[in-house]
């Protein structure tokens, strides 16, 4: 006996076509009454109603990353009349040398990300690396 062979020992149940009228009367087949009986039944997934149940959780969608992110170590700010008292003519404004000079500290271990802001005056030219400024930050070299 070869596979192409075999024979079925039962009905195949699956290609009963019921709820069609003609000869099977009555309920055609679809016994009574209840969902299952009703033209295009479908009966919803059990999973989706536990799924729904389940409450959103926070920090989810276009925003996630800015609005839960713990880790996140916040801009420090820095006026540009301290700068002024603190550095000499010529000299680089960098995250390094303002923790260097004591004006600002680190932040779990990372250097925090600076702006500089234009209260108070400069009479020293410097320059600028690795910080940001603001628009009233004149005579800015980066």
């Amino acid at each position: 006996m070869q596979l192409h062979e075999l024979k079925r020992t039962t009905k195949n149940r699956s290609k009963k076509r019921v709820g069609r009228g003609g000869k099977r009367g009555k309920t055609s087949g679809r016994g009574h009454k209840g969902q299952k009986a009703r033209s295009g039944h479908r009966i919803r997934p059990e999973i989706r109603d536990m799924i729904k149940k389940i409450p959103k959780q926070r920090g989810y969608g276009k925003h996630r990353a800015t609005s839960v992110r713990g880790d996140r170590i916040p801009q420090v700010v820095i006026n540009i009349g301290t700068i002024d008292k603190y550095f000499a003519d010529g000299a680089v404004i960098s995250p390094a040398t303002l923790h260097e000079k004591g004006l600002i500290k680190m932040r779990t271990g990372k250097l925090p990300s600076v702006k500089i802001l234009g209260k108070g005056k400069l009479t020293k030219k410097v320059t600028y690396e690795g910080v940001k400024l603001s628009g009233k930050v004149s005579g800015a070299t980066k």
